[in-house]
């Protein structure tokens, strides 16, 4: 009777984890650049009834007497499959169609990887830097923060398909009182600022997950893998004033959800039944 309490109540807390997932998906529905993840699950030891099973006539059956003890959560994976590609006009935009990662600079000085494109512009003396959503200095190839002079206008910024942000002058004509009368870009004088860092991991779902679709590093993800000088890697395009929209499926974590409440009240009614039969086997009388 024990057994079966105690094994119910595991199946109720690995249901709780699982639902605590769910509802982390849920409320990331529209956070740029989620990466949706998933509960496995994992049974616990199992206890050997019998040592020799037998048929009725006595004879060893192939078989071993087991009853298992539970289930706990073995693991939470991340999913990295790319998420829709949504246009928002801004050219602060970036979205990733591929497998890299952006590069920024943590306050702690380590470095942390984003798939989420919705960039910034901090003003840091008289420079203007390239920053995260969450103010954190975006990285380029020489793993420096990138940044340009304040004079810059910034709407003649862009990105191209290869992650180089480009600057490209106006040609200005003004009249005797200032007002602008012609202008049109000069092509021939497109500088690169400089080019964004694109890394990929062996195994992106080893990264730790930070706050603000951030991660980190760690030794199951492997060492980064800088995409523009590793010639085994397939490179990652850039889609300008683009974002990535999180790969969460509301139907999927919907059905998900609904099935992960009934496995919670199935477990539920496992320990009152078990219950139930303890409290008949009290009540009995010699």
């Amino acid at each position: 009777m024990m057994r079966a309490l105690w094994t119910g109540a595991s199946g109720m807390i690995a249901q709780q984890t699982s639902l605590d997932n769910i509802a982390n998906n849920l409320a990331n529905v529209n956070t740029t650049g989620y990466k949706r993840e998933q509960t496995e699950f994992q049974s616990l030891l199992y206890s050997k009834l019998q040592t020799r099973v037998t048929d009725h006539e006595g004879n060893p059956k192939p078989v071993i007497g087991q009853v298992g003890l539970g289930v706990r959560v073995a693991s939470i994976v991340s999913n990295f499959t790319q998420g829709s590609l949504t246009e928002t006009g801004r050219w602060l935009d970036a979205a990733i169609d591929g497998e890299g990662f952006y590069s920024v600079r943590r306050p702690d000085g380590t470095v942390g990887y984003t798939r989420n494109g919705s960039f910034k512009l901090g003003m840091y003396g008289d420079v203007v830097m390239l920053c995260s959503s969450d103010g954190y200095p975006v990285l380029d190839t020489e793993g420096e923060p990138i940044s340009f002079p304040a004079t810059y206008d910034t709407a003649n910024l862009s990105f191209d398909q290869f992650g180089n942000l480009t600057y490209t002058p106006n040609n200005r004509t003004l009249d005797q009182f200032g007002n602008l009368i012609y202008s049109q870009n000069d092509s021939n004088t497109t500088q690169t600022i400089a080019t964004l860092a694109l890394t990929q991991f062996n195994n992106p779902a080893g990264l730790l997950k930070l706050s603000g679709s951030l991660f980190q590093a760690t030794d199951a993800s492997g060492e980064p893998r800088l995409e523009l000088t590793d010639m085994n890697l397939k490179r990652s395009r850039i889609v300008a004033q683009y974002v990535e929209a999180s790969n969460v499926q509301t139907a999927d974590e919907i059905v998900n959800l609904i099935v992960t409440q009934r496995a919670y009240e199935m477990n539920s009614k496992v320990i009152q039944a078990s219950d139930e039969m303890l409290q008949q086997a009290n009540n009995l009388r010699s």
